[in-house]
């Protein structure tokens, strides 16, 4: 099965309500050690939310890691010093696999965790390449038994395209834990003693335009579906058809626009000093 393709400009249609989750992870984390931090940035995307951590911290060195091309090649227009005296830049690397090569002052991740199954045991490795006082910060989406999520998932599975897109798939990237779970996974990390901060949000998001939550999810949740059917434009379009139709019944558009709650799960761990 091929690697989700994206889209960066299909992902930024709704950048304010995507980014606002980020706004509310930076506004917790502690203050860094060091006045020049190392920060590394775990699935970047297009690079608009990386820049936001040089205005928190303006002399910081920020990398910023995602494994694709057309994310990355986006990102580029934030690469470059920073009016702080800090620097920006961006290289490939998937968050599977990604091993520290420096300790960090803060390891931040924005909405990629999800995508990637086992993210959970990557945790003490992660957590031992921050220096003393360091912070591994990160948010992902917890809608996923929501009705945007699981018609999709239903959608996949039915006897009509799963055929084409093989059991489960509308439900294999899903890779998240309950935040308890999250709390539990970080505080037993061995060797590391950190305090952890664990919290969740739903936000209660008015979209706009017409068939709003199916822009939405054409820039996250359908991209497999999407690179899956690409070489099949008519199967795509009659596939996009059908989750219009159940997502208009789910998220029926109101006098102000469409109301759609967003749950997301937040942790934080700040290593001892």
């Amino acid at each position: 099965m091929p690697a989700a393709s994206w889209d960066p400009q299909q992902y930024l249609r709704h950048s304010t309500h995507r980014t606002r989750p980020f706004h509310d992870l930076l506004a917790r984390i502690p203050e860094l050690p060091g006045p020049s931090p190392r920060i590394v940035d775990i699935g970047c995307g297009p690079g608009n939310v990386t820049a936001l951590l040089a205005d928190r911290w303006p002399a910081a060195r920020i990398t910023g890691l995602d494994s694709s091309a057309d994310m990355l090649e986006a990102a580029q227009a934030h690469a470059g010093v920073t009016p702080g005296g800090g620097s920006l830049d961006f290289r490939a690397a998937d968050a599977a696999h990604w091993v520290p090569e420096e300790d960090y002052d803060l390891i931040v991740s924005n909405a990629a965790l999800q995508w990637v199954e086992g993210h959970a045991e990557r945790f003490p490795e992660w957590t031992a390449h921050l220096v003393p006082g360091g912070v591994l910060a990160f948010q992902v989406p917890g809608n996923f038994t929501s009705p945007s999520h699981a018609l999709l998932g239903e959608l996949c599975d039915s006897p009509a395209w799963r055929h084409r897109l093989g059991d489960g798939h509308g439900r294999r990237y899903v890779h998240i834990l309950e935040p308890a779970a999250y709390l539990e996974r970080l505080i037993d990390i061995p060797d590391v003693d950190v305090d952890v901060d664990v919290w969740e949000t739903t936000y209660v998001q008015l979209l706009q335009g017409e068939d709003p939550v199916l822009e939405w999810t054409k820039g996250t949740a359908l991209r497999p579906v999407l690179t899956e059917l690409a070489d099949d434009p008519a199967a795509a379009a009659e596939f996009l058809g059908q989750y219009r139709d159940l997502l208009r019944k789910a998220y029926p558009a109101g006098p102000h626009g469409t109301v759609f709650p967003f749950r997301r799960i937040f942790a934080i761990a700040r290593k001892a000093r």
